[in-house]
């Protein structure tokens, strides 16, 4: 690709904009990279007056299409279809999305600016200017599942529980807190702690998305194809973002970008594992039953009762309807010998043919989430907590009979 050089910031209308600025040429086309800060009002004046100057005929942002779509309407994480996003397996991404959105609002509340007013900017500017508006970020569902495959297995409840733990508590958020956000995104701000001290958490959360708004940049706006891009980013993507621009890129971006993209594959250990539970469990039902009836069954029942009581007992937790309570108790037993569908499926089912939302669930749904009891008033995440907790409470039963059969078979307690 054409060789690309810094420059310096020329002397024009826009010398008040306070915010980092690098200038990079490429060729024909010169990239000007705009640092923000997501909790800055002075930020969105650098938008506004940087594309109010006619200088630029296209803006590039640190937006993924999800996030666009959540910008545009506020309401849309919680139009979607329940059942599809528990059948699909997003629950969680869905959980965190709320999770973070809470504590965007617990900071709009606190600081009096809502986070994300320079996007907010950018989009109103461009669309007044019918300037090409290019959204260049990673879709934050992969962000996080690829953060989740990246750490170690015992780091991620720690991680996950942590997040959700901060951005559901009710104390002030802390001026640390805030000037993080000067750096980055509410993703970037909840992790940070967790990113200065592991390198395979800052990687798919920092370095992967500098690379990838590069390759974007490189698909959507390739030197030649507009005079002057403003890309408006995070202060914290700034120097890895220049790096990559300023060094040659590949002539065909979109493979390495779909790679960034690609979820890696669970081990084939961790495939196996559900199903070699399965095959051992049901080998002690069968040593159990080849010793003595009475101790087979003992075995089955101890397996029924402790899988149905700690998965019912975890809908009791999120308040899941009383027939949602005893549905799961009779399924998380026979779903936990059937890798294919999880008691966390069945309890959420159960309770949204019980428990449909309604309309004000969804309306209501983003200033409910803001307050720890919110989460269980509305029936969108408190379907949401159903499914968490009854998998859960599911898996926990599995591990617990399982070495309870494993101790009577073999360790001869009673």
């Amino acid at each position: 690709m054409t060789d690309s050089q810094d420059t310096a910031i020329p002397i024009d209308s826009t010398a008040s904009v306070t915010g980092p600025r690098r200038v990079i040429q490429v060729g024909e086309t010169r990239y000007t990279l705009l640092g923000t800060a997501h909790v800055s009002a002075e930020s969105a004046a650098d938008v506004r007056a940087l594309i109010r100057s006619g200088e630029f005929d296209a803006v590039a942002i640190e937006l993924c299409d999800s996030r666009h779509h959540s910008l545009t309407n506020p309401d849309a994480l919680g139009e979607q279809d329940l059942f599809q996003v528990f059948r699909q397996g997003k629950a969680g991404v869905v959980a965190a999305s709320l999770a973070l959105g809470a504590f965007q609002q617990r900071l709009a509340e606190q600081s009096g600016i809502e986070p994300g007013a320079e996007m907010r900017a950018a989009l109103e500017e461009s669309r007044q200017a019918k300037l090409p508006l290019l959204l260049i970020d990673r879709d934050v569902g992969v962000t996080l599942r690829r953060i989740y495959h990246n750490v170690p297995w015992w780091q991620r409840f720690s991680l996950f529980s942590g997040l959700l733990g901060s951005v559901m508590s009710r104390q002030e958020v802390s001026a640390e807190e805030i000037e993080r956000l000067k750096e980055g995104d509410v993703l970037e701000s909840t992790f940070s702690e967790f990113a200065a001290e592991s390198e395979r958490l800052y990687t798919p959360l920092i370095s992967e998305r500098d690379r990838y708004m590069v390759l974007r940049l490189a698909e959507d706006a390739p030197p030649g194809r507009y005079r002057n891009v403003l890309v408006v980013i995070g202060a914290g993507h700034m120097k890895g973002m220049a790096e990559h621009l300023t060094a040659p890129l590949p002539e065909a971006p979109r493979p390495e970008r779909e790679a960034l993209e690609a979820t890696p594959p669970p081990s084939k250990i961790w495939k196996a594992l559900p199903w070699l539970i399965t095959a051992l469990v049901l080998t002690g039902f069968a040593i159990g039953f080849s010793r003595n009836t009475g101790l087979g069954w003992q075995l089955v029942a101890e397996w029924f009762l402790i899988n149905g009581v700690l998965s019912a007992g975890a809908t009791l937790v999120a308040l899941a309807h009383p027939v949602t309570v005893i549905a799961t108790f009779f399924a998380a037993p026979l779903t936990s010998l059937n890798p294919t569908i999880g008691a966390g499926f069945v309890a959420a089912g159960v309770e949204l043919y019980l428990r449909k939302p309604k309309v004000r669930d969804f309306s209501t749904l983003r200033h409910d989430v803001t307050h720890l009891k919110g989460w269980w008033r509305n029936r969108v995440s408190r379907t949401l907590l159903v499914f968490l907790l009854a998998t859960l409470g599911s898996a926990a039963g599995t591990w617990i009979a399982g070495f309870r059969i494993a101790g009577t078979l073999f360790g001869g307690s009673p």
